[in-house]
């Protein structure tokens, strides 16, 4: 199994993907209890649903589970949102507070540290190389960082999550024009809610690369699942008829994205 899918487009705009994997190594299922194999906690579907939208975008995803290492999270252990509810770079539980782990079978600092180098540093080593990359072709990288999760998470928030969930660490991962690109259309999204820099500001993805005087925009989007799933429960069926409502908005903010770069480009010093 590669640690990572890549592809390699030819477009400014890089769409990653850090929790769709499913995949968990024989040894680490086994020490998995019965909560922690269901996986509950994958962005179902995600790569899936953002497929072709933008045919010339890069693309990256994560092909193992976040429940090995979570590659959206800092490799300090630092948390993204201190003082309230998360999981960690190995979780010790789901996000419902959950265990996930049989007895004794948490990996300790030595076998974080491993993940890290076997997982989280060479996904993070080819996303760098690519924005890089892109932005040496077209004079800015546009990198979106793609999430859903559960849109009713008491360990994590109250109430009901909003649809369309868009961060960009309070204003400080991009441009204004490439924050409204994305916000506008969630915004104008009929029948849809939406939330700037709310319970989501973007994670550690879009804090790290985020450079928008050196040419690298960020931004992430936390799809509430019930855009897109038949339900939010095993076996997480994606919903045809809602995916490809969904899919004509999400068209829409990665082509503004992808029209803005020029201008970007020209403004960089």
């Amino acid at each position: 199994m590669e640690i990572f899918e890549l592809h390699q487009g030819t477009s400014p705009v890089i769409l990653a993907f850090p929790h769709t994997g499913t995949y968990v190594p024989p040894q680490i299922r086994d020490q998995l209890n019965d909560n922690g194999k269901i996986l509950a906690d994958t962005d179902w579907h995600i790569h899936q649903l953002y497929r072709d939208l933008l045919p010339g975008a890069s693309t990256i995803r994560a092909t193992h589970h976040r429940y090995v290492i979570d590659v959206g999270r800092d490799p300090t252990g630092a948390s993204l949102y201190p003082g309230q509810n998360t999981t960690g770079l190995v979780p010790e539980t789901d996000f419902d507070g959950a265990p996930i782990w049989s007895e004794g079978g948490f990996a300790d600092t030595a076998e974080t540290q491993q993940r890290l180098a076997v997982y989280h540093a060479p996904y993070h080593a080819a996303l760098a190389a690519e924005v890089e990359r892109v932005r040496a072709a077209h004079g800015v990288a546009i990198l979106f960082d793609c999430h859903s999760i559960r849109s009713n998470i008491p360990f994590l928030f109250e109430g009901t999550l909003p649809d369309f969930n868009v961060g960009t660490a309070d204003g400080r991962s991009c441009a204004p024009a490439v924050e409204a690109a994305v916000y506008d259309v969630a915004r104008a999204a009929e029948g849809y809610s939406s939330v700037l820099n709310g319970r989501f500001k973007g994670g550690w993805t879009t804090r790290h690369y985020s450079n928008p005087a050196g040419g690298v925009e960020t931004i992430q989007l936390e799809l509430a699942q019930a855009t897109h799933l038949v339900a939010e429960a095993p076996p997480f069926a994606l919903d045809p008829v809602k995916s490809e409502r969904l899919r004509a908005h999400l068209t829409e903010m990665l082509k503004r994205l992808e029209a803005l770069a020029p201008s970007l480009a020209e403004a960089q010093p």
